[in-house]
């Protein structure tokens, strides 16, 4: 239907970041949940995954590939104010003990992941949760719409 939708990816132009978050989506969907890369919550910030569960859960899930990947990354706490829940996904060869206590951790490769430390839970508002989730449709809609007919210009 989508024609290049069903061929298989080219496994060598994905960074290792993307190669991970890869693998935690397709955890994610094991489990019923929706999972949609690069959203922007809030202007400046920029998650690696979020993802949307069968009872309206949102997660964001930070893919770092390396020491220098997480020792770089400035940001991340800025996201604890737009998910339920908030996790590292990492390879089994990263040094875990740099991830800060409190959060979730995911091990993960290109075809799979595992939730290895549950995040603990600080639900959105309501209010938060409704923007959250309509980002979130927006930003799969036009995805969509960009495999569908990518020489449409849309500029996302």
């Amino acid at each position: 239907m989508f024609g290049n939708m069903e061929s298989a990816p080219d496994m060598t132009a994905l960074m290792p970041g993307q190669l991970l978050a890869r693998g935690v989506s397709r955890h994610l969907a094991s489990l019923g949940w929706a999972t949609v890369e690069e959203l922007v919550p809030a202007r400046g910030l920029r998650v690696d995954v979020m993802a949307l569960g069968p009872k309206g859960e949102v997660w964001v899930i930070e893919c770092k590939s390396s020491r220098a990947d997480f020792m770089s990354d400035h940001k991340w706490d800025g996201y604890l104010e737009w998910c339920d829940r908030f996790f590292w996904a990492v390879d089994g060869e990263f040094p875990v003990d740099l991830l800060p206590e409190g959060t979730g951790l995911i091990i993960a490769d290109a075809y799979d992941a595992e939730i290895i430390r549950m995040a603990p839970e600080d639900k959105l508002a309501p209010a938060r949760r409704k923007v959250m989730v309509q980002k979130f449709a927006t930003h799969a809609a036009r995805r969509l719409q960009a495999l569908r007919d990518p020489g449409a210009g849309l500029g996302w």
